[in-house]
């Protein structure tokens, strides 16, 4: 894909996302469209956005479980940028910032070293993690009826949307197994659904060490100090303002959010 055409996607993109619209799927318009066509994109789109005043803050993983790779027809992990505008805590202003937001339970790491890949391992991984955290990440996606391919997902961001994490609950990861630990989600007071730390890849920990390797193919480091969010354990649950969620996960304490 030529240049300019990358940088006019990516500014469709971030259009979409100011005025809270979608696009036909870049997939159906641009048959040819390669994954690495996409991440360009992606990082057009994040330019404007930091443009604008964002600042990054941290980085996540996408379409790590089966359950959503099944939901999405997606059948392999991505990766996308956070910002300062994603994060909140306790309520969420869906109905003024997303169009079609769909939520997920996930452990979220803070980093106290920098992690540069390739040949990180998964003790590489838990050295450089100050904390983990019970997060929920709200997704969205700036494509119509969310009828994505891996190319559609990995152009819009990973179809980030907003995300909130209970710093009050952080704990050190070495201090539980987060392949074996649970995770229960409920929606206004009913059990919605349970997952477990394997779901994601086998383990939380190998998403971050998949992400430490795959952008340190590029000279992208993962930075002390940075959130990154390790993927969904469970199915993803359209959310309306007035929904409220709680993630609970074993040995680590519950996250909480209100959407309005």
């Amino acid at each position: 894909m030529e240049k300019q055409q990358i940088l006019e996607l990516g500014d469709e993109l971030y259009e979409a996302l100011v005025n809270m619209t979608t696009l036909a799927p870049l997939t159906e318009r641009f048959p040819d469209i390669t994954i690495d066509d996409a991440y360009h994109i992606s990082l057009q789109m994040l330019e404007r956005r930091v443009q604008a005043g964002e600042r990054v803050i941290g980085k996540k993983i996408g379409v790590t479980s089966k359950a959503v790779q099944s939901m999405l027809n997606v059948f392999q992990p991505d990766f996308g940028y956070l910002t300062d505008k994603m994060v909140y805590s306790g309520e969420m202003p869906i109905s003024k910032n997303l169009v079609q937001p769909k939520a997920e339970g996930e452990v979220a790491f803070r980093l106290k070293h920098d992690l540069i890949g390739p040949g990180i391992s998964n003790a590489d991984v838990l050295a450089a993690t100050e904390s983990v955290m019970p997060c929920f990440e709200v997704v969205d996606s700036r494509i119509e009826n969310w009828n994505i391919k891996i190319q559609d997902t990995v152009a819009d961001n990973a179809s980030c949307g907003l995300f909130v994490v209970n710093e009050d609950a952080a704990v050190d990861p070495r201090d539980i197994d987060l392949a074996t630990c649970g995770m229960v989600v409920t929606k206004n007071g009913s059990l919605l659904s349970t997952g477990a730390g394997a779901a994601a890849l086998g383990s939380p920990v190998n998403c971050v060490a998949w992400l430490a390797n795959t952008l340190g193919q590029f000279g992208i480091p993962l930075k002390a100090g940075e959130i990154i969010l390790s993927g969904s354990l469970v199915p993803l649950e359209p959310v309306v303002p007035g929904d409220e969620m709680t993630v609970s996960i074993g040995g680590m304490g519950s996250c909480s959010v209100k959407f309005t």
